[in-house]
């Protein structure tokens, strides 16, 4: 089995074994390559109707806190995080890297009724624009198509944002993802949202708003 084809399982295994125990039969969740189309909108759209504002759980990314991160951002009420330490050179590594990118932190959503992950992601070199880091982010998926890039701020931090679709083969179907970008000395930080399915990406991004706009260098 290959690396991406190891990749393009995660959301159904997850799926698999995460519905039985949630009632919502929705969901979304995994990174992406290159969009064909760097200034062309995305086929689907995960904006289909409003979502309330999550409410503040705690602030993760200082010291002792779940992940330790050189920037901090407000996590959403119920969201579950969990540092990311996996073996260099195993089977897993290759899912835990993505571009030059590599996952440092992964919060769960289903302790707050959805099937997904906000995922932090670590890249190299301190002088690398926030652009360039969700460039070479979306590159390192195969599956990524349609993204669409601007340049945003991430609470008072300049910052760049993606949103693009997804060709989950396993599920029949594309789906919606995104994630933003900021600059720290220690190299830059990719916040990624994904999920199991469209809908379920769409009602998990009051969480990803609560992190992008509470965003501090740590």
């Amino acid at each position: 089995m290959t690396h991406d084809t190891m990749r393009a399982l995660i959301p159904v295994v997850l799926a698999a074994t995460l519905l039985a125990g949630c009632s919502s039969p929705s969901g979304s969740g995994t990174d992406a390559d290159p969009g064909k189309n760097g200034d062309s909108a995305p086929s689907k759209t995960a904006e289909s109707a409003p979502v309330k504002a999550a409410a503040k759980g705690l602030t993760l990314g200082g010291p002792g806190s779940a992940c330790e991160l050189p920037v901090t951002f407000d996590l959403a009420a119920d969201w579950k995080p969990q540092a990311v330490e996996i073996e260099p050179g195993s089977d897993l590594a290759a899912l835990a890297g993505q571009g030059s990118a590599t996952m440092v932190c992964e919060i769960d959503a289903k302790p707050a009724g959805n099937i997904g992950y906000l995922r932090v992601w670590q890249g190299k070199g301190s002088g690398t624009a926030p652009r360039a880091a969700l460039e070479d982010f979306v590159a390192g998926d195969p599956n990524a198509a349609e993204a669409v890039y601007q340049e945003t701020r991430a609470g008072a931090v300049a910052a760049a944002e993606v949103t693009y679709t997804v060709d989950a083969e396993l599920l029949d179907e594309q789906k919606t993802e995104r994630a933003f970008a900021v600059a720290t000395p220690d190299g830059p930080v990719v916040v990624h949202l994904g999920g199991l399915d469209s809908e379920e990406h769409r009602q998990m991004l009051p969480t990803y708003e609560l992190a992008k706009r509470t965003l501090e260098l740590g």
